[in-house]
């Protein structure tokens, strides 16, 4: 009686072991897989993240048909822009050169010349809130070359940018619209807030 109980016991014993056992394998291996899967994650989410961090410093270097880089002469745009509509613009008695592109969003302000706009000296740009202007998708980047003249689509702003393209690719919605003409020295002489009129240079 003693030893068929003794058995049982054991038989039970047994059960519970394998049925514990089984069970620590399992949550064992779960966890693996979670790991597994979040490490994953990380590993895509770092990937999406150098790609987005490429695309952004690539960007501001994107060039339309018919621009080029310059890189001798630090006192003119960097972006070279060939062809194009020739602007004038006038901030009180110094006159800053430049040419637009065939963009879209250019040839929407073109349509809308002349104008006069608002523009305040910040740390690399002279600013001003502006109309908004249709704009291509594809044409929105981050960053700037010195020289250029944006359209920021998030005011919207109307800037000329002359100075810490190095710097440039932490600030996005841009939207190249044309460079200056004139010498970057000239703009960047130029300090406080002006009405500026924005025209055709005929």
């Amino acid at each position: 009686m003693n030893k068929k109980i003794i058995i049982v016991i054991l038989a039970l014993l047994v059960v519970i072991i394998l049925v514990l056992g089984g069970y620590f394998i399992f949550n064992k291996n779960g966890k693996n897989s979670q790991t597994n899967q979040y490490s994953s994650d990380l590993s895509s989410n770092a990937k999406a993240s150098t790609q987005n961090n490429n695309e952004k410093k690539t960007a501001k270097n994107s060039l339309r048909d018919g621009e080029s880089i310059q890189t001798q002469d630090k006192n003119k745009a960097t972006r070279v822009v060939t062809g194009g509509t020739k602007i004038k613009m006038t901030f009180g008695d110094t006159v800053i050169y430049g040419v637009l592109n065939d963009s879209e969003t250019a040839k929407a302000l073109i349509q809308k010349l002349p104008i006069t706009q608002h523009e305040s000296r910040y740390t690399h740009d002279f600013c001003g809130v502006t109309e908004k202007l249709p704009y291509n998708e594809d044409e929105v980047h981050y960053g700037w070359l010195n020289g250029d003249i944006d359209y920021a689509i998030d005011a919207p702003y109307y800037t000329i940018l002359f100075k810490d393209e190095e710097i440039s690719e932490q600030y996005g919605d841009q939207v190249n619209i044309g460079v200056i003409t004139s010498p970057i020295s000239e703009i960047d002489k130029l300090s406080g807030s002006f009405d500026v009129k924005i025209e055709l240079d005929n």
